[in-house]
């Protein structure tokens, strides 16, 4: 659905949301579309920008449905980031002291799944969307990634590469906090991009998840460290 158009229904279909209440945040200005003939039309790649910046705010219930939605409807409780994820793809820790090195060595670190064929242009999809508003949470980490799925000549199946900085860097979290985790999450549809970032999420909002990761100090302990935690939680 990269170039999709919805409807109001599609739209809560998707999302897992009730139609009145997206008929009221579009009325009011909070979500992007657009009236067609009276009635309301939503671009894939508009809602899906405005649904990153939500994400924060969900909670895990919402994160859930949120899955199963873009999994159209399906909760097949598989692990999702381990199977993206490998060693090979990760750093601990990653000797980078600025945003700008952080997003060339996840790159660097994305190349070793053999799966990026043009890692410049990778890495120009990942700059343009930091230019358009940073992916740094609260609490330290980040989540770069392309604005929309790349073409097969850049990049083949989905990804997620890991890393973690010895030390906090700036990297435009919105409470002005400084970043050591980093994810980097390169999908090639947009379904799948936003099942990611709601697992990834759900991870996230875990008592000691984080603590978990900073205190591995291996590329081992911390791929073993999300496998678990992911695991726990999809048979929660």
């Amino acid at each position: 659905m990269d170039n999709e158009i919805m409807d109001l229904d599609q739209l809560a279909s998707y999302l897992q949301r009730d139609a009145r209440e997206l008929h009221k945040l579009a009325n009011r200005g909070h979500l992007p579309g657009m009236k067609v003939a009276g009635e309301w039309r939503f671009a894939s790649a508009e809602i899906h920008y405005w649904l990153e910046t939500q994400l924060p705010d969900y909670t895990d219930a919402q994160l859930t449905a949120l899955e199963t939605g873009a999994n159209r409807g399906a909760d097949d409780g598989q692990p999702l980031l381990a199977s993206l994820l490998s060693e090979a793809a990760m750093a601990v820790p990653l000797a980078a002291g600025t945003k700008s090195s952080v997003l060339r060595e996840l790159v660097t670190l994305a190349e070793q799944t053999w799966q990026v064929y043009d890692p410049v242009a990778l890495l120009a999809a990942i700059q343009q969307r930091e230019a358009q508003g940073s992916t740094a949470l609260e609490g330290g980490v980040a989540l770069p990634h392309p604005h929309r799925p790349l073409a097969d000549t850049i990049q083949g199946e989905a990804l997620i590469a890991y890393a973690r900085t010895p030390r906090g860097i700036p990297f435009g979290a919105a409470d002005g906090g400084l970043s050591d985790i980093f994810f980097l999450v390169c999908c090639r549809d947009r379904a799948t991009h936003v099942r990611v970032l709601a697992r990834l999420a759900r991870l996230l909002l875990r008592p000691g998840f984080v603590d978990q990761l900073r205190a591995a100090e291996t590329v081992h302990a911390t791929h073993e460290a999300l496998v678990q935690a992911e695991r726990e939680l999809t048979v929660a």
